[in-house]
């Protein structure tokens, strides 16, 4: 059983605004994406745009136990149920299943710094940090920020209560949820999914742990594919959700679809030179792209595989135009293949006849799909 599955609904935000209106105007608009220089300098951060909560997440003590991930994750989650019709719809929510990618929480950055510091000058390093993470963390703080309570509190603020899974772990968590959402769906095995994700770049310790493995930019922003002074992803605050139906049930409640999902392709390579600009072309002809009007590509700026798949994309759609979703909003890890499957659906409902959406993590991770016309 192989059903067509359409995007009914979309939640966005980003540094660019919220809603899928502020985005493709963005895009169309081709300014540069706000941008915090000095707050994380070197490291500059384009940031979460302020929101007023209330509007998705009415409850005052719903908005204090969540973080700043949290809250985008669940306002986005919010925006989108509203755009597919079925906020107020509890029969739908009950039955309605989820799939969010994110990363985890905030950490305890006193422990985390009394560590290190101490971890300079001990006499014997393993034992002291064994016995510190033994003693000094506080495991009900780990539970409490695991990414899988971002789709509980999608559960209690939205009341959706259909089953749910979580991936997390970098770019490919998001090509995974959508990839699995809409396998799902075409199978018949259920008929609708919430999928998507969000980010918080604005936390110091995602800022040391990317910068450990020398994937940031420092300085001003520049273009993704032009950052030959100073390779790296600059990372955003941002958040993304479709809400994905089978063709037949979107139609029979009158919903209006924006865009048709096809099969999501994704591949893990060795990162060998060449490898991952082959395995584009295998997710190319998977995925089934033929001519699309637009691509999207997740592409990080970090060196060399950015320059890898620009090239590429260069060979496998000549003379279609490619835009760096990082130019946009920024890189939001799980959030990119989500993010660009939203806009790339909101540019089919405006008149494109079929996007395609790349997305190469910055060190392991590659995905393709596309969104086409009804």
């Amino acid at each position: 059983m192989s059903r067509a599955v359409v995007v009914t609904g979309l939640g966005l935000v980003s540094c660019a605004g919220e809603g899928l209106t502020a985005h493709l105007e963005t895009l169309a608009s081709g300014a540069s994406p706000r941008t915090d220089a000095e707050t994380f300098a070197p490291y500059p951060v384009h940031p979460a745009p302020a929101i007023a909560w209330d509007g998705q997440i009415p409850k005052k003590s719903d908005q204090r136990q969540m973080e700043a991930w949290q809250r985008l994750g669940v306002y986005a989650a919010g925006l989108a149920l509203d755009a597919a019709g079925v906020k107020d719809d509890a029969a739908f929510k009950q039955n309605l299943h989820l799939v969010v990618a994110a990363g985890g929480g905030e950490r305890d950055y006193a422990v985390d710094g009394a560590i290190l510091t101490g971890l300079r000058d001990a006499a014997e390093p393993g034992a002291y940090l064994n016995e510190r993470l033994l003693n000094d963390l506080r495991p009900t703080l780990f539970l409490a920020q695991l990414s899988n309570l971002l789709a509980g509190n999608i559960a209690i603020v939205h009341g959706v209560t259909g089953a749910s899974r979580t991936f997390m772990g970098e770019e490919s968590a998001g090509v995974d949820a959508l990839r699995i959402g809409q396998a799902r769906i075409a199978s018949g095995q259920i008929d609708a999914m919430l999928v998507g994700g969000s980010y918080s770049a604005e936390r110091p310790d995602v800022l040391v742990v990317h910068e450990m493995g020398g994937f940031l930019r420092k300085g001003g922003y520049a273009p993704v594919f032009a950052r030959e002074d100073g390779a790296g992803f600059i990372l955003g605050s941002c958040a993304a959700f479709l809400m994905l139906e089978a063709a037949e049930t979107a139609a029979a409640r009158g919903a209006r679809a924006l865009a048709r999902l096809g099969p999501v392709a994704c591949d893990r390579t060795r990162r060998e030179p060449g490898s991952a600009g082959a395995s584009l072309g295998r997710m190319w002809a998977q995925a089934g792209v033929e001519r699309p009007g637009t691509v999207l590509s997740g592409a990080t700026g970090v060196a060399p595989i950015t320059a890898e798949e620009q090239a590429t994309l260069t060979g496998l759609a000549p003379g279609v135009p490619v835009q760096a979703l990082g130019d946009l909003f920024g890189h939001g890890l799980e959030v990119t293949a989500p993010f660009g499957a939203a806009l790339a659906a909101g540019l089919v409902a405006e008149g494109e006849p079929e996007v395609a959406v790349t997305t190469v993590g910055h060190r392991r991770g590659e995905g393709v799909l596309r969104l086409l016309a009804v």
